[in-house]
């Protein structure tokens, strides 16, 4: 949740209006309690009204096994009616996550997120190296996005400012798109 909130950060000084969402939980109650649901129970959920009001998009999900966790898959499938009527085509999105390893799953993790954005037209916004901090750290994210490693409890001052950059750059090329 932390990176969401230096996305927003980000996004926010660049003039964005930011509304930070997660998606419902799906695991079974029993094993709901091995997450921290406790540090997004404030947050509300996202709903297709949400997606059809902004203008671009930050995604994020932690790793499981290299892959997106099954909440946000489940949210994503009923994208479809949106996808039916092109409400997310040509809408920028970049995506960002967090693992327990060092090589947990970053990349696979973001790249599997952005098949969606394929299908749905949208146009993908990588942090790519435009930030020289991507040279200077081991865990603070890559060209696809930024990340975290879950191991350490708090975001780094890397992280933060990876993270930042990452909301700066969705909202400028959001700002130009839609004028």
């Amino acid at each position: 949740m932390e990176l969401a909130k230096e996305i927003a950060k980000g996004a926010e000084e660049e003039g964005a209006e930011v509304r930070i969402k997660r998606v419902r939980e799906t695991l079974p109650q029993e094993l709901q309690s091995r997450i921290p649901l406790d540090k997004v129970e404030d947050i509300p959920e996202v709903t297709l009204e949400d997606m059809k009001w902004a203008d671009g998009f930050a995604i994020g999900s932690p790793t499981r096994y290299g892959n997106i966790a099954g909440a946000l898959k489940t949210f994503l499938d009923t994208t479809a009616v949106l996808w039916k009527d092109n409400l997310l085509y040509g809408k920028p999105v970049t995506f960002f996550t967090e693992a327990s390893t060092i090589h947990g799953g970053h990349e696979t993790t973001i790249l599997t997120m952005s098949t969606y954005a394929y299908h749905f037209g949208m146009v993908i916004v990588p942090v790519g190296y435009g930030i020289p901090e991507l040279f200077q750290t081991t865990t603070g994210g890559g060209p696809y996005g930024a990340t975290h490693l879950g191991s350490k409890e708090e975001l780094d001052e890397m992280e933060r400012k990876i993270a930042r950059f990452q909301g700066k750059r969705i909202a400028e090329v959001a700002k130009k798109l839609k004028s």
